[in-house]
């Protein structure tokens, strides 16, 4: 697999928060993929279309309505002392800890990570709030986080010889 280390993507400052400290342990499980495979897995998972979570259209399973069924805020939370995650996300991803994520930035920026991590780290996370998906391998649950401090859930709804990421 192809990543790079943690401490040399372009946002990692993002996890270096002290306050929003990271264990080293997490920190490990924190990887940014290169930007050719992240490449990859955005046109085969996400959209061939386009580069930016600012610009799916038709044919993208993000931009269909049908995918998203209910929003929330995330921004109340996250400004909180709260550390989990909102309870409409924790109710929709049901996952089992060890499941691996892709927090989706756009076509050249996706990291990979466990859904366990992701729930401990996820305010540092958002500090990237561009309209990121949150999507888990071989699950259909998705999470879109919005700059307006908003998210919507919902499940994609995908071309049937595509039935989940890999």
């Amino acid at each position: 697999m192809s990543y790079t280390p943690l401490d040399q993507h372009k946002k990692a400052w993002i996890f270096r928060q002290h306050s929003l400290p990271i264990s080293e342990e997490d920190k490990a499980k924190i990887k940014p993929m290169e930007a050719q495979r992240a490449t990859v897995f955005w046109n085969t998972f996400i959209s061939k279309q386009v580069d930016h979570p600012d610009f799916f259209k038709k044919g993208d399973w993000p931009f269909n309505p049908n995918t998203w069924f209910e929003q929330g805020k995330w921004e109340p939370t996250w400004d909180s002392d709260e550390s989990d995650l909102p309870e409409l996300i924790l109710e929709h991803l049901t996952w089992p800890n060890n499941t691996v994520v892709y927090f989706c930035n756009d076509r050249q920026h996706v990291i990979e990570t466990t859904w366990e991590v992701f729930k401990r780290c996820w305010k540092n996370f958002l500090f990237m709030d561009d309209g990121p998906l949150l999507v888990g391998k071989k699950r259909d649950q998705a999470v879109q986080f919005m700059s307006n401090g908003t998210f919507r859930v919902g499940t994609k709804v995908v071309n049937p010889a595509k039935t989940s990421v890999q």
